[in-house]
């Protein structure tokens, strides 16, 4: 009998340790995995107005210093030409000598900027630089056709191919959070080395994302909430920020982005609920956040099914609800008897 104790205490605290960790190893997202880009960069000729990355060096050597932690220092094209300043900024040798006569003058120095792509031109002019070697990635393809193209938003909006000064510094003062996001928060990583391991993004998400879609943080702030705030899910894990076929840019169509996740939903079925294959999850939910159960758009769900069912005289018996006026779905919620609301391989009413 001492021995059964013994065991059952020895369970018991495994149990908690084991329950301990879970909470406080809370995943962090994986990193964004990098697709198969053509590179295209012709042979630098000195003849051309190339002078090398050395020359460079001599005024930006912080920039050169971060650009060689970058995958991109270690782009080889066809040619054995490495990517380097030059690769895209352009041939530099005009401008490094304006700058070496301008012996500090303002003006002089102003004018030698000006002879040298500095991503300070239009939209088209800026992406075009990036897209000469991105165009052929399967995530970037959709750019030039993309919301954010649209409203001007260029690679460098959101990336930097050499971080010398981050937006947020690293001892920044802690913002407020919720009971609920400290529990769940995920610890950020150091500055660079998020940059590093985020597709050089100046910013980490979704602080980067909120910059422009304020309503969106909104959303997130709601009692029921994918925990985006808490680190646990990105912005880019749902939407492509470089443009897609799909509704509001995301990666997949319909209800694939959330099946990803929410597997048990995907189905196939025989007998699907047309609402999702027509519309899509966003058709009962919203997604970002809500301040009902289950990020459902209406509070009560019983009043969400009677937006589509509640034609008591239409002769469709899936539009039709087929109990009287002072019935069940007055009183209670239609997913009590309707259980498998989101699909059925046994009844074609989604009854349990």
């Amino acid at each position: 009998m001492r021995l059964f104790h013994c065991a059952a205490l020895l369970l018991f605290a495994a149990l908690v340790i084991a329950a301990a960790a879970s909470v406080a190893a809370q995943r962090r997202p994986s990193p964004v995995k990098g697709t198969t880009v053509l590179v295209r960069l012709p042979p630098q000729m000195p003849e051309q107005g190339y002078v090398g990355e050395e020359r460079c060096s001599f005024c930006h050597g912080s920039e050169l210093t971060e650009f060689h932690k970058t995958p991109h220092a270690r782009v080889v094209s066809e040619s054995q030409q490495q990517m380097n300043c030059e690769s895209c900024h352009g041939p530099g040798k005009a401008h490094a000598d304006a700058e070496e006569a301008a012996s500090g003058d303002d003006d002089l120095m102003a004018a030698a900027k000006t002879l040298i792509f500095a991503f300070h031109g239009t939209v088209q002019e800026n992406t075009s630089r990036c897209l000469s070697c991105h165009v052929t990635s399967r995530n970037q393809l959709a750019y030039s056709h993309s919301l954010h193209a649209a409203t001007a938003v260029a690679c460098q909006t959101c990336h930097s191919t050499h971080l010398v000064q981050s937006a947020t510094p690293e001892k920044a003062p802690p913002e407020l959070q919720t009971a609920l996001g400290h529990f769940y928060n995920v610890p950020q990583l150091a500055v660079e080395q998020r940059w590093l391991r985020e597709s050089l993004l100046r910013e980490s998400q979704p602080v980067l994302c909120y910059s422009c879609h304020a309503s969106v943080r909104a959303q997130f702030a709601l009692p029921f909430h994918h925990r985006v705030d808490e680190g646990s899910r990105k912005c880019t894990d749902c939407h492509n920020p470089h443009g897609s076929e799909n509704l509001a840019s995301l990666t997949a169509p319909g209800w694939e982005t959330c099946t990803n996740c929410h597997m048990d939903k995907h189905g196939p079925f025989v007998f699907e609920h047309a609402a999702v294959r027509v519309e899509g999850c966003a058709i009962c939910h919203t997604p970002h956040g809500a301040a009902s159960r289950f990020l459902l758009n209406r509070r009560e769900s019983r009043f969400l099914c009677l937006q589509c069912h509640g034609d008591p005289h239409s002769q469709q018996d899936q539009v039709a609800v087929p109990h009287s006026r002072f019935g069940f779905q007055a009183r209670g919620d239609c997913t009590r008897c309707h259980a498998a609301i989101h699909g059925s391989n046994s009844n074609q009413f989604f009854l349990q």
